[in-house]
């Protein structure tokens, strides 16, 4: 785990609207589980049921914590320990988040290397509150907005606009692309390439010439070594608050809505639309042009080849509805010979 910022109870109970018991001087200088917790660390303890993958702790846990402040539920301050400072509120799954980011931020970074090539014409919006890390390149044309991070051998093409308080990691490689607001683009993600456009004349393959851009909303983050590929005659488009894990392919043409998440491994081929809030497990294969309704959830390692509604969940290769496939999957196992 990174480094820890040092705070205290009372200023995370000011900063985040937390009803405060206790010494407000209590020192925080780290997170940990509540189980492991150590003196000087924040923990939380919570019996929000939000989803299966989320295990409530039995009581003891809370009870015999070391933590030295504890994130709760009104109902469970009786089971603290008495020397604990209490920040009391009703989701701490919810506030432990945000708690995370303030204890872990990172330091401002500002300042643009002597070793970075920037070519003349690139527009800095406040060249000062930028930071660009040694052997950078960025091409002119380009738009920088304030507050952008962008790291050692990063590459940021002609006329790429990067918006306000966006982190680009080292090694991405960003070209025919607008990105928004507050988006992390992760070391080694490509941005804007050419996609895999061909046609086929006279038995050769010929290659289809590229004219769309990428265009990426705020608050997305791009996952390492992922690839987006600018549009053929449309733009590829990423909707605000989607989030793109490692290594996925996401081919010309793509519409992506907003709040989407793509688990790692995820390919969509040309001309696919997805709708907002759609999951789509590790390794979900989409066929070019397939349409996925608001929504809609599909299950790891599925292969999609036909449209699917809006809100449900398919899964399987080919992927059909769930209940389905698990009728399916089920017959199978009753069926098929144990021998």
């Amino acid at each position: 785990m990174g480094r820890a910022a040092q705070t205290t109870a009372g200023a995370l109970a000011e900063k985040f609207g937390l009803e405060l018991r206790g010494n407000p001087e209590t020192v925080v200088s780290g997170v940990a589980p509540i189980a492991d917790a150590r003196p000087g660390q924040i923990a939380f303890y919570s019996t929000e049921r939000n989803s299966n993958a989320f295990k409530i702790l039995p009581v003891s846990v809370l009870e015999n914590t070391r933590a030295s402040v504890i994130l709760l539920q009104p109902e469970m301050v009786p089971h603290a320990p008495t020397d604990a400072a209490l920040l009391v509120c009703n989701s701490p799954r919810s506030e432990i988040i945000k708690i995370l980011g303030e204890v872990y931020r990172e330091p401002p970074r500002r300042g643009i290397s002597g070793r970075a090539y920037i070519e003349s014409g690139v527009f800095f919006r406040n060249r000062r509150s930028v930071y660009v890390g040694q052997f950078a390149t960025i091409e002119r044309g380009a738009v920088i907005e304030e507050d952008v991070k962008i790291y050692p051998n990063t590459y940021i093409g002609k006329n790429v606009t990067i918006g306000r308080g966006t982190v680009i990691y080292s090694g991405a490689h960003i070209e025919n692309a607008t990105i928004g607001a507050d988006c992390v683009i992760y070391a080694g993600a490509s941005i804007g390439k050419d996609g895999f456009g061909y046609t086929r004349q006279d038995g050769h393959n010929v290659f289809i010439t590229h004219v769309g851009r990428v265009v990426i909303g705020n608050r997305v983050s791009v996952g390492a070594n992922s690839c987006i590929d600018r549009g053929a005659l449309t733009d590829t488009m990423i909707g605000d608050g989607t989030k793109i894990d490692n290594l996925c392919q996401i081919a010309h043409g793509v519409v992506v809505g907003s709040e989407c998440f793509l688990a790692s491994g995820v390919g969509l081929a040309g001309g696919v639309k997805v709708g907002d809030r759609v999951l789509l497990g590790g390794h979900v294969g989409i066929a070019n042009g397939v349409k996925i309704g608001n929504d809609a959830s599909v299950g790891a390692n599925s292969g999609v080849f036909r449209d699917i509604p809006e809100g449900e969940t398919h899964m399987g290769y080919p992927a059909g509805p769930g209940r389905e496939f698990l009728r399916h999957y089920a017959w199978i196992k009753k069926h098929v010979n144990k021998d």
